[in-house]
């Protein structure tokens, strides 16, 4: 979505270095993904600099470029130029549009159900002369009308839409565990694939009661879902594309009648701004807890945040309630987050949740067992040690206590007396010392500063 009337707009950009969020601001122009969000730069944690306004999904310039100084006083000429650069961004159907398409798709004949794989949309005959030239699929099944996530292919640039979706293994084992937990509705907050699994069981089976609302910032999701399926959401800074008609429906959704707990489960691209994120989720909660009901009064809407195990400390900076199970998410189509050998290394994935870690069983046969102590279940390397008092590995691995640290640390780590602390054996000492250029630190490089953009 680059190039086009934004590209040559505004002065110079502030160059690298760390961004701090200062958040949704109210009035903040907009870009084909919704309200832009309002950075300001930082050096060693200080504000420096002239805030700006940047896009909220997109933190590649060549996804969405849109640029513009908090301070800057825009023409009426570009105002308009960009309302149009924004209108023409937007998909070529509604969602109204292409719930018709579907009805009318579904009632062809199998020989003249296509799919064009260039354009990514499921064509009528009347289409078919348009897309000639473009490669599709032929005799489209109600099987797989059922897994869009499989017919579409992922969008795996990975600062925006991170399409990694969960292996089915995974998916099951969520699905199993919010049942056995006594969830009848699920909030799918970009996890396409749980929330299909849960769609395509409720139309297999008469008494499977779970119901599921899908938020997800791909468009494409609408010419499979109805309205009360699917909500066009972009969970950086908290938008419905389809308005006050959108945000209702997920806040109907929201009520909980006969006693059908909601949960809300979310697996968020992984390079995306935390505090943006919590942000979101903090207003979804928001708006589950204004469904008044009385007993709503202290309580926080259940969630599970799927996310990997190193971002711990920023999720419980916004969600103290909030905990870290030892479960490994899955992926299939990512290289490093699989499962067992095929996968580099163990997937760094982990549930965090506010329920009561204790009722959270993960399954033995997968590697883990309770550890009566700690009251909750961890993989079977995660030893429980008896200074710490707590199971302490991270990532699966047994992890060894440091006396002079008075923490566990990695296996592979070593004190280093010079620099004060564990780290890897084979490091200088000079370059930890002087430790990440965002907050200090050792033991990261700025690009995955877990304090990057802190505010």
């Amino acid at each position: 979505e680059g190039g086009g009337v934004m590209a040559a707009e505004g002065p110079a950009r502030p160059g690298p270095g760390a961004l701090a969020l200062l958040g949704p601001a109210p009035g903040a122009p907009s870009c084909p993904h919704g309200p832009a969000l309002l950075f300001v730069k930082t050096s060693h944690g200080k504000e420096g600099g002239r805030r700006f306004y940047a896009c909220s999904a997109c933190r590649d310039r060549k996804d969405c470029n849109f640029f513009q100084w908090e301070d800057e006083k825009v023409s009426e000429m570009r105002l308009a130029a960009r309302e149009e650069y924004n209108r023409s961004h937007q998909p070529s159907f509604t969602h109204r549009q292409n719930v018709d398409r579907y009805k009318n798709f579904v009632q062809l004949p199998l020989s003249k159900r296509r799919f064009c794989q260039e354009c990514q949309q499921l064509l009528l005959p009347a289409e078919w002369e348009k897309h000639l030239d473009h490669q599709f699929l032929c005799d489209i099944s109600t099987a797989q009308l059922k897994s869009p996530s499989q017919l579409l292919y992922p969008l795996e640039n990975k600062k925006t839409n991170a399409q990694y979706l969960f292996a089915d293994r995974s998916c099951q084992f969520l699905l199993n565990l919010l049942i056995d937990l006594g969830f009848r509705r699920v909030l799918s907050v970009g996890t396409p694939r749980l929330h299909e699994m849960i769609q395509s069981k409720a139309s297999q089976e008469e008494d499977f009661s779970v119901r599921s609302l899908l938020l997800d910032i791909d468009f494409r999701y609408s010419q499979f879902y109805t309205e009360d399926e699917f909500c066009h959401y972009n969970m950086f800074n908290h938008y419905f594309f389809g308005g006050e008609a959108a945000r209702e429906t997920c806040r109907k959704f929201l009520f909980e009648e006969n006693g059908e707990r909601v949960i809300m489960v979310t697996d968020p691209p992984f390079g995306g701004l935390v505090e943006a994120l919590a942000s979101s989720f903090k207003k979804l909660m928001a708006m589950w807890k204004e469904t008044e009901k009385e007993d709503h009064d202290n309580q926080e809407m259940p969630m599970f945040w799927i996310f990997p195990y190193f971002f711990e400390s920023r999720i419980l900076d916004f969600f103290p309630s909030f905990s870290m199970m030892d479960y490994q998410v899955d992926y299939d189509n990512h290289a490093l987050y699989k499962h067992g050998k095929t996968g580099r290394r163990q997937s760094p994935v982990r549930i965090f949740t506010n329920l009561t870690p204790s009722m959270i069983v993960l399954p033995e046969e997968e590697g883990y067992r309770f550890c009566t102590i700690c009251q909750r279940y961890v993989s079977s390397g995660n030893q429980h040690c008896q200074i710490c008092n707590s199971c302490t590995s991270k990532d699966g691995r047994r992890w060894k206590h440091c006396v002079l640290c008075k923490k566990c640390v990695k296996p592979s780590w070593f004190h280093c007396n010079n620099c004060n602390c564990c780290t890897l054996q084979k490091h200088s000492c000079e370059k930890t010392c002087v430790g990440c250029f965002v907050c200090g630190k050792a033991g990261h490089k700025r690009s995955t500063c877990p304090s990057l953009s802190r505010t």
